[in-house]
């Protein structure tokens, strides 16, 4: 079980739109110093639908090299194809995942049938843990609760990054954990309601910016300090509303670029923030008073 603040990190570009190797070796370094919990690599804020196979693979590989087991890493793997998930998983395995995150299948949406095959069949299939993923606003489905309760029991799959930002939804999932199954924050402004009710931690666009905030975050619910963990989350939260001002991760990248962290350009269909946005961004890092390095 991992426990903490995950990093969903970004895949950095250099300015011709290449993924910046470097600027990646950077960024692990910066978790590893900020005492990041986690890292988790190829998900939506990495741009993984316009990543090659050969990229993804590298920066899989090149990830697990340099943080040497340090941190656990997981490794975004879900499409909406189920064989083509199947052998992306034992890919990643292979190259040294310690987990999988698997999001629900998108656009071809299935059933409630369908959706239990689906995630049953790659875990049937795999070696390390899978973490399902729900975003209902990105992919048109919600796991049904009936349908989590028999995945919740399968030995490989641990866990749910919950995104759906529904409170009572988050509720039910609740109900489901122990010490098998580990309910995660997608949301970045609900850490500490999720927290509150059984969640093991966040998978975070924010932790990208300020790490050794959001692991302090988590680390003082878990240890007790209540109040100091609500201090840090209400406190955030203009900047995690900037944070997703448009979609994830044109603002994360725009910050980052700000804070002269390795960042570029992002690939399209995704296009820079706009000048509005930036602007209000600008100002409320400023009041930030820069980010946490």
């Amino acid at each position: 079980m991992i426990n903490g603040s995950i990093v969903a990190l970004i895949t950095p570009m250099d300015e011709e739109g290449e993924v910046d190797y470097l600027g990646l070796e950077k960024l692990i370094d910066f978790q590893l110093e900020e005492k990041t919990d986690g890292l988790l690599v190829l998900g939506t804020t990495g741009e993984s639908p316009t990543l090659t196979e050969e990229e993804e693979e590298k920066i899989l590989q090149m990830t697990v090299e340099k943080v040497q087991g340090r941190l656990p890493v997981i490794a975004g793997a879900g499409t909406n194809n189920t064989k083509e998930t199947i052998r992306k998983a034992q890919r990643f395995a292979e190259l040294g995942a310690d987990a999988l995150l698997v999001i629900t299948p998108y656009y071809n949406k299935t059933s409630e049938k369908g959706l239990l095959a689906h995630f049953t069949a790659i875990a049937d299939n795999v070696s390390v843990p899978v973490i399902l993923y729900n975003v209902p606003a990105r992919t048109g489905m919600t796991i049904p609760i009936p349908v989590l309760e028999k995945l919740a029991s399968h030995p490989m799959i641990q866990g749910i990054k919950e995104a759906s930002g529904e409170m009572d939804y988050v509720m039910e999932v609740a109900r489901l954990v122990d010490a098998s199954f580990a309910l995660y924050s997608g949301n970045d402004e609900l850490i500490v309601p999720i927290l509150s009710v059984g969640g093991s931690g966040v998978i975070s666009v924010w932790a990208n910016l300020q790490p050794k905030l959001v692991h302090e975050l988590v680390q003082d619910f878990s240890e007790g300090r209540i109040l100091e963990a609500r201090e840090k989350q209400l406190a955030a939260l203009p900047l995690i509303r900037a944070l997703f001002s448009e979609t994830n991760p044109i603002p994360i990248k725009a910050a980052m670029k700000i804070s002269d962290m390795p960042s570029g350009p992002l690939r399209l269909p995704l296009v820079s923030l706009s000048e509005e946005k930036l602007e209000q961004l600008t100002q409320v890092l400023l009041n930030e008073g820069g980010v946490d390095r």
